[in-house]
């Protein structure tokens, strides 16, 4: 096996999440597997990492349930044990518990069959799996009761406990000009054209915002503090709920007329707060390198006085 990994074996009842889990856990940048025969355990961790795995292994998420072949509960506790005894894997169990009357709700909200009572009321199976399962629930070192849990909060909790950097969303900051349109894919945007125009001062017209004069000339608008600074404000309050929530990607769109001046400043500015802030943003200028044109950017308005 290649360098170390974490293991996590998802089990419980049926009806109780784990497939809420799974997919919570994927999301979280996990690789995940459900229902794998014990006997296969060693060839998947033993398998070469997948491209683009720079050397690391993913986390690994193992759903095992009553439907898993050769599923036996004590030799599953031994498996366990021997991979805990691994000093390259940190092996972790979690159970899925739930109450009898609310997986029978679920069953029959759902009309599904209990996988060990397909041809019984779904008491039965709920009955048998329990028993089943026990030595399971009694050795797992993490139990979480999803009785009075939606599936979505269930997922906020799995969020909450299990993500960690490599959970962050990817976070990406580019500057546009809206005279050539709105970039794909954007979550939000911020319109710069509120702030006066470099582009019709001629010293500044052929730079950009990353030149200092420039920047500093966009700085000097009398909105451009309170504007910006409360969009930085906004920005705080949105990313961590939005990493709470499971967003993958967060795109932050900054335009102006043309894409040059006052979006290219405020990106790069609102990019550095971003880092500040203990995010890793990927800051990028769509149109930066479009020529300036007179067309583009409407009339000019009288200077501020």
């Amino acid at each position: 096996m290649i360098g170390h990994q974490d293991v996590l074996l998802v089990t419980g009842l049926s009806g109780a999440g784990k497939s809420t889990v799974l997919k919570t856990l994927e999301d979280l940048g996990w690789e995940v597997v459900d229902n794998l025969p014990l006997v296969l355990i060693d060839r998947l961790l033993d398998a070469p990492l997948p491209v683009g795995a720079d050397g690391r292994r993913q986390r690994l998420a193992l759903g095992l349930g009553t439907r898993t072949r050769d599923f036996e509960p004590e030799r599953i506790i031994q498996r366990i044990r021997q991979l805990q005894d691994m000093q390259s894997l940190s092996v972790g169990t979690l159970f899925l518990e739930c109450s009898d009357a609310e997986l029978e709700r679920r069953y029959a909200e759902t009309r599904r069959r209990h996988p060990l009572a397909p041809d019984r009321p779904a008491s039965d199976g709920i009955a048998r799996e329990r028993e089943l399962l026990a030595p399971l629930r009694d050795f797992a070192n993490r139990l979480t009761d999803t009785t009075t849990l939606s599936a979505h909060e269930l997922a906020q909790q799995i969020r909450t406990t299990f993500a960690d950097r490599a959970g962050e969303p990817v976070l990406s900051v580019t500057s546009f000009g809206f005279a050539r349109g709105l970039p794909r894919g954007a979550d939000l945007v911020f319109d710069m054209r509120f702030l006066r125009n470099p582009h019709w001062d001629p010293a500044l017209k052929p730079g950009t915002g990353l030149d200092p004069d420039v920047a500093a000339y966009v700085a000097a608008d009398p909105a451009y503090e309170a504007a910006v600074s409360r969009i930085e404000e906004l920005l705080a309050l949105l990313l961590p709920r939005y990493r709470a929530e499971g967003k993958a990607y967060v795109s932050i769109a900054i335009g102006c007329t043309g894409g040059r001046h006052r979006s290219v400043h405020v990106a790069e500015r609102i990019g550095r707060f971003l880092c500040d802030a203990g995010f890793s943003p990927t800051v990028a200028h769509r149109d930066l390198g479009a020529a300036p044109q007179d067309s583009l950017e409407g009339s000019p308005v009288a200077p501020l006085v």
